[in-house]
This record gives structure tokens, sequence and C-alpha cells, in this order.
């Protein structure tokens, strides 16, 4: 098909898209960072009891995350077929997995608590293991929640309505910090606060979210969703894309879980130092990351629509534009990263540690994180799923995994030999994706 003046998406769409998934990202975000920075005032060994428990969240978070897109990817494509009823019955079965998977996860986390937190992190102080432990029972909690929000938010996108998830992501952080000041401040309930006003914050938003995929006028909507009705070859299509997605990004917070272990050895002050380089380090990702969730509906559109011609053309677009922005907002980082960290309760060595590590972290950003983030949303959006699962599986365990114990035991290099382990996973990530964004294979990876 030749690319001609009548473009799938005009600039204005395009802004319409990626404006509110950027303010979205970042009350996505700031959920998380309000949770660090409200207790910062009691302890450190608040915010890395909170951290180290993230760490798990996140894995079991990214698995019915890594759901959410392959459902959006299907009902993407199938929108650009102009497939509306097909669309609609690839949401109603990803929100049953969804709900199923979580609640799953949520009953093993409550059960083992224990053993899992132990098994993560070893030996910890025994007022760190009481705060990991309240924060893991409540994050657990809301698990089906998230799930719900999750799956909803990607399926609002795959249609391009970004705006209704940005509103309910803000509604949801007002929730969250109103909570946090009532419950940590005014009720004196700690690191249990945060947890509790999370929890209430992600019900609220899976509530906003089922409601909102109610309206039948919607081009995807939820079709008589208390009438169980499995659609297995539905089910295969999503599960296609989504158990690869869901190994990678297993795969790769197993490992960063690993690299925490190493961290978590380090002293209280490192580990907070380090998770607040984190949080910083992912509000500069911010706008790459949410150009990234466009691309999944941008490109997933095209290949429905058999359009390969424009799916290049939005594909290039779009990475061109993340790693304008990555510069831009890498080069403040360097030259800011002390001010902005100092704004945390961290100790004289947590906040030298992050400044540390968040000067490297600019620079190798800047080069290398579009290429290693942005480009594989184009190749999953188009259904090469099972590529981008085996570079990041085999560059994570190769390198960010064997490369931190080599470069923290080996070379003693400390905190910052863990961050220049991803560096290096970073770099071979870049090369294998854009060899294979180049040779125009993903092309032909289509599930509808």
């Amino acid at each position: 098909m030749q690319l001609t003046n009548e473009r799938m998406f005009s600039n204005r769409d395009l802004t319409r898209l990626i404006v509110p998934l950027v303010i979205e990202q970042f009350l996505a975000l700031f959920i998380g960072m309000a949770d660090t920075v409200m207790v910062s005032s009691i302890s450190e060994s608040a915010v890395s009891a909170i951290s180290l428990v993230d760490s798990i969240n996140v894995l079991l978070i990214q698995l019915f995350s890594a759901m959410a897109t392959g459902g959006a990817v299907v009902a993407a494509q199938y929108l650009g077929k102009r497939d509306n009823l097909s669309a609609c019955g690839a949401a109603k079965q990803l929100m049953y997995i969804s709900l199923a998977l979580s609640m799953l996860l949520a009953i093993l986390s409550v059960v083992f608590c224990d053993p899992i937190l132990t098994l993560c992190f070893g030996i910890l102080s025994p007022k760190t293991m009481d705060y990991c432990r309240d924060y893991f029972y409540l994050s657990a909690a809301s698990y089906p929640a998230l799930a719900l929000y999750n799956g909803g938010a990607a399926l609002l996108r795959a249609m391009g309505n970004s705006k209704a998830s940005m509103f309910t992501s803000l509604m949801m952080n007002v929730v969250n910090v109103g909570g946090n000041a009532l419950l940590i401040y005014g009720a004196g309930m700690e690191v249990a606060g945060a947890g509790t006003a999370s929890l209430l914050s992600r019900v609220l938003g899976a509530v906003i979210m089922v409601w909102l995929l109610m309206h039948q006028q919607s081009p995807i909507h939820l079709i008589r969703p208390l009438h169980l009705d499995a659609d297995p070859p539905m089910i295969k299509r999503i599960f296609q894309l989504g158990i690869p997605n869901g190994l990678e990004n297993s795969m790769f917070q197993i490992g960063k879980l690993m690299v925490a272990g190493i961290i978590s050895g380090m002293g209280e002050s490192i580990i907070a130092g380090n998770a607040i380089a984190n949080n910083i380090s992912s509000m500069c990702n911010l706008t790459g990351s949410a150009i990234g969730l466009a691309i999944v509906t941008v490109v997933g559109q095209c290949i429905g629509a058999n359009d390969i011609k424009q799916a290049r053309y939005y594909s290039r677009r779009l990475f061109a534009l993340v790693w304008i922005l990555t510069i831009a907002m890498d080069v403040l980082l360097f030259f800011g990263a002390r001010t902005v960290a100092s704004l945390f309760s961290l100790s004289p060595e947590g906040l030298d540690a992050a400044e540390n590590v968040l000067r490297w972290y600019a620079v190798v950003a800047a080069l290398i994180w579009p290429a290693s983030f942005t480009i594989p949303n184009a190749l999953r959006a188009a259904g090469d799923a099972r590529f981008t699962m085996l570079v990041s599986v085999v560059s994570m365990w190769a390198f960010r995994i064997g490369a931190s114990y080599l470069l923290v035991f080996g070379f003693e290099m400390g905190l910052l030999g863990v961050w220049v382990a991803m560096f290096i996973d970073w770099v071979a990530r870049s090369i294998l994706f854009v060899a294979r964004y180049r040779s125009g294979k993903w092309l032909n990876k289509r599930v509808v």
C-alpha cells in the first residue's frame, strides 16, 4: 500500500493521544513517589522498605500488565481492520484474564509473604522487615484493582482515548496523596498508611475503568460482562502476545530483584539513595514511556489496516520525538541531579550515592535509552513479542546480572557498578532491537 496524504493519524490526533499519556505516566509514577517522599520523614528504614517491596510489586504487576498490553495490541489491530465487534470481544476476555491472574497473585503474596521477603532480601533489620510486611500485605490486596485499571487503561489507549485514563489517574493521585497525608501524618500509621492510601486509590481507578468500558457507544466496550463466556481463540491471541510480554517483564524484574538483593547488603543509606535515584531517573523517562504507549496504539492500528508504510512512517516519527525529549530531560538531570535528590530526606552518604549514579545515568540514557525501550514497543505492536522477549531475557541475565556481580564484588564499584551493568544491558538491547527494526521482519508478525 502506498503512503498517501490520507494518513491514519493527523498531527492533532497524535497530540491528543500523547499529551494525556505523558500526564498519565507522570501521575502513575507520582503515586509511588508520593509514598516514598511522604514516608521519608519517618526514617530511612521506611524508605528502604517501600523501595524493596516495590521491586517485588513491579515483578508481579508486570505479569498482568503484560496481558493488558497483549489485549491492547489485539484490540488495536481489530480496530485497524474496522472489526469493532472482535475488538470488544478481546476487551472482555482481557478483563477476565487480568482479574483471575491478579487474584491468584494476591493470594499467593499474602500466604507466602515472609518467605518471599526473606528469599529476595535476606536478613533485614527487624524494623525494616516489619515495614516491608505491612506494605506488602496492602500492596497484594490492591493487585486485582490495579489489574482492572491497567486493562481498562490499555483498552482506552487502543482506541485513542488517553484523556479518560489521564483523568482517572489524576483522581487516583488525589486520593493517594490525600490518604497519605491523613493516614501517615494524621493517624500515625506510617508505612501502613501509605499502603492503605495506594490501595484505596487503585480501587477507585478500577471502578472508573469498568464504568467507562460499559459505555456501549465506544468503539471498544464490554458486552454482557457478567455473562461468563470464554472465547478460546481470542484468549489464544491475547496469550500469544501477553505470555511473551509477561515472561520478558517477569524475567526482567527477577533480574532486578537479584540486583536489589546485592544493593540490600550495602546499608540502608545506599538502599535509600538508590531508591531515590530510581524514582528520579524514571521521571526523566516519563515522556519516552508515554510515547512508547502511543506507539502501541498507532502502529497496532496501522498493522491491522495492513498499511506497512504508515507503520514505518509513524514509528520513525515517534522514535525521533522520544530521542529529542529524552536528551532534553537528561541534560536537565545532569546539571540538577544533586538539587533534585536533596529534596528527599537522605543522609549525606545516600545523597552522594544518588547524585553520582544520576549523573552517569543522564549521559548514558540520552544516547541509548530510546533505542533500548522505545523501538521494542513498535515490534510488540506488530506482534513480534517473542523476539523482544528473547532479547530482553538474554541481555538481562548475561549482562545486567552477570556484570552487576562482577563489578560490585570483583571490581568493588559499589552502587555505581550496578548502574554500569544496567548501561551494558541497554547497549546490547539497543544493537539487537535496531537491527530487527531495520530488517523489517517485525512487520510480518500480525496476530489478527
